[in-house]
């Protein structure tokens, strides 16, 4: 695979630092959450919404993020982690606990969900120091920086990649961050933003990618076609080399985003990857779209782009160059409504809103920058309103009829409360039941053979009715999310065969406690 020197990345680079203060404090729950609401992928498959409904805690190290990570009630217990000052390899060590899996020299999000990422204050760096998501879900990372990490040389970190997934990570939102490196690959550097080995539902915006040889990639290879569905939206990408992004299978939606100082390729479409391209601004770049580097072909469908000092290749060999009069290929549906704003203002409104410490500011899709306001909200639908994708069952009032599958089945869970036993939720018994250790957990029902289901009764003990206050119901053998609400009860789905089916409470009123977790094939 061809290396990148990035010769001109390193003309353009300025670095700067900033100090950090040593604190921690916990604040009330569901204070200073995410703001805003994801759009693009990461509000599909149940949506993204990190923390939201947990602690709030304060950390100004690596080690802090690490700790409060490790001090949770579960894995799966939100949280929001408000982070200020810089984050290095001097203050990130490693911390062990039973909802954690840390190492030293790297954030490490791993085999956890539910987690908001926040800088606050004065701002949050990271600096040389990767983000690295693995095994891992429901996660928000939002205006932080993200700086120089290497692979090689010294210090490294997260194999060079400033924010890296991996491993089965379902919903992701990064969102007003900034990633940057001060070269390419012979100086140390790798990606600033990569998803492999089956990373889905993700979305980055408003964010700037600089001064980097990869800017970033999905799929680690020809043969790593098991991610996709991720969105890029009102992002900056200046003085890359390439990879911008990268896309090999799965499908990607780019739009709104200002390419600046593209060096050498730009959106690298490949190995049957589909993009939807549209409302970009392209300038003073090269090779802005196409498949390069390769044979294998991938796919884009353009409209309302703006190229503006593009320059392009002649075809030939493996470089297949989509200009210089760019026409689509084939055709991308997207499951979510999204405004969009004209390719002409796009440099502005990005200038405006892009990056961390710019007050989390969006646009309104009228070239308009606004402000922003607290905790989730459910976006506004656009002018563009592509096709509806998966929708959230409703729980149907009827008690399910047939045999119940759970009994005579197994069952596992996250920590559960004293005096309680996973087994109490298939013991066809109301007066046992099964509770978290804190006010989140999961509970499975699991079989040896793959067992086709389309309806879950989830009935609660007496005394803790409407305690589950919100829920996702997943299909554990792929990380699906088969439905989520806000009450438990009888649940319908399409009909989905599987070894295991797990009942995810991400939020309660009271102390859940779970009689019967009832499982049916329809």
């Amino acid at each position: 695979m061809r290396r990148t020197l990035a010769p001109r990345v390193l003309a353009a680079i300025a670095a700067t630092a900033t100090g950090a203060a040593v604190c921690m404090a916990v604040t009330t729950p569901q204070a200073s959450a995410a703001v805003g609401s994801a759009t693009g992928f990461a509000s599909s498959n149940g949506g993204t919404t990190g923390g939201a409904g947990g602690q709030t805690v304060r950390a100004t190290t690596g080690t802090q993020i690490h700790a409060a990570l490790c001090n949770r009630a579960s894995s799966s217990t939100p949280i929001i982690i408000q982070v200020e000052g810089t984050i290095n390899h001097g203050n990130t060590t490693k911390v062990s606990g039973s909802s954690c899996n840390t190492a030293a020299d790297v954030i490490e999000l791993k085999q956890i969900s539910n987690v908001t990422i926040l800088g606050v204050g004065n701002g949050a760096t990271f600096d040389q120091i990767g983000i690295h998501i693995r095994e891992a879900r429901n996660i928000i990372i939002q205006n932080v920086t993200v700086r120089n990490v290497k692979k090689s040389g010294s210090p490294t970190s997260n194999g060079g990649d400033a924010i890296g997934m991996e491993a089965n990570v379902r919903n992701v939102w990064v969102d007003h961050v900034t990633l940057e490196a001060s070269g390419g690959e012979s100086q140390g550097f790798d990606g600033l933003f990569d998803m492999k080995n089956n990373t889905q539902y993700v979305t980055l915006s408003y964010s700037i990618l600089r001064n980097s040889g990869r800017g970033g990639l999905i799929g680690s290879s020809e043969s790593d076609l098991s991610n996709g569905y991720v969105a890029f939206h009102h992002n900056l990408y200046e003085n890359i080399d390439s990879r911008a992004p990268l896309l090999r299978g799965g499908i990607a939606h780019i739009f709104n985003s200002h390419f600046s100082r593209i060096n050498e390729s730009g959106i690298n479409s490949r190995a049957g990857a589909r993009a939807k391209v549209e409302n970009n601004y392209f300038q003073n770049a090269k090779d802005v779209l196409g498949t390069f580097y390769t044979d294998q072909a991938g796919y884009w469908q353009v409209s309302g782009n703006i190229f503006d000092n593009v320059t392009w290749s002649s075809r030939g060999g493996d470089t297949n160059p989509a200009g210089p009069n760019p026409t689509s290929n084939t055709s991308v549906s997207v499951p979510y409504s999204y405004r969009l704003d004209p390719a002409n203002c796009v440099p502005d409104i990005v200038r405006q809103t892009a990056g961390a410490n710019k007050g989390i500011r969006t646009s309104n899709g009228s070239c308009t920058p606004t402000s922003p306001t607290s905790g989730p909200t459910t976006p506004a639908p656009g002018p563009t309103t592509p096709t509806p994708g998966p929708t959230t069952p409703t729980p149907g009032p009827s008690q399910p009829s047939g045999t119940n599958l759970s009994i005579g089945a197994g069952s596992d869970g996250s920590s559960k409360a004293s005096g309680t036993s996973y087994g109490d939720v298939r013991d066809g018994n109301m007066s046992t039941a099964w509770s978290p250790s804190g006010a989140t957990g999961q509970i499975s029902i699991k079989w040896d053979t793959a067992t086709r289901v389309s309806r879950v009764n989830i009935r609660e003990a007496s005394g803790a009715v409407g305690n589950v206050r919100s829920w996702r119901l997943l299909n554990h053998d792929t990380g699906a999310v088969l439905a989520s609400g806000s009450t438990a009860g009888v649940i319908t789905f399409p009909a989905t065969s599987l070894r295991k089916i797990t009942f995810d409470i991400t939020g309660s009123s009271g102390t859940p406690r779970i009689a019967e977790f009832e499982t049916y094939a329809g």
